[in-house]
């Protein structure tokens, strides 16, 4: 009963922030799913010691990246394929696939390796030698999930949708890079 309540109020409370601030909830709403995802990856991985450097980098970018990009990117999706148009289901899932996916996947791959410290020429390189593989597997992880998260789900809960799944997507990345580290080692 006392966690029905207190999930009642939070869901009220985070609808509340998404109609008077929704690209400032969106914003926070990635940058906290986003540290979650390595924090549990980390914890998965059974690393000695928590990075907390490491959450910072994926906070930073889900709030800066993420979740303004998902915003925009989802409002803009429903005015250029409206989703009572002939096709829509699949020509949303055409766009976003072949578009927001791979932007987003090579903001991601530069970003967090610039806040890592890395310079232009090394990111570049990584990304050259990422991208191609890490598209394929977003491909096929995220294909059905924006799916339905295009087609069924409320625009305004698109972010929050995603940012849920992003949590184990970001557990999966993470415990991929620090087994190329280890390796490296």
């Amino acid at each position: 009963m006392l966690a029905a309540v207190i999930l009642d109020k939070g869901i009220r409370s985070y609808n509340g922030c998404l109609f008077t601030r929704p690209l400032l909830t969106k914003a926070c709403t990635s940058a906290c799913t986003a540290a979650l995802g390595d924090l549990l990856g980390q914890l998965i991985t059974k690393q000695p010691n928590i990075n907390l450097l490491s959450m910072a980098r994926y906070a930073s970018f889900g709030f800066v990246v993420t979740g303004p990009v998902a915003h925009y990117f989802y409002k803009m999706l429903d005015k250029i394929v409206p989703p009572t148009a002939y096709g829509a289901a699949l020509k949303r899932l055409l766009v976003d696939r072949f578009t927001f996916a791979p932007l987003l996947l090579l903001l991601s791959l530069y970003i967090l390796s610039r806040l890592e410290g890395k310079s232009h020429d090394t990111c570049a390189s990584e990304v050259k030698a990422k991208y191609w593989a890490a598209l394929k597997m977003n491909w096929k992880v995220w294909t059905p999930v924006q799916y339905i998260n295009i087609n069924y789900i409320p625009q305004q809960y698109r972010s929050l949708f995603a940012n849920i799944v992003a949590i184990f997507w970001i557990m999966y990345l993470t415990n991929k890079r620090r087994q190329a580290m280890a390796k490296k080692k």
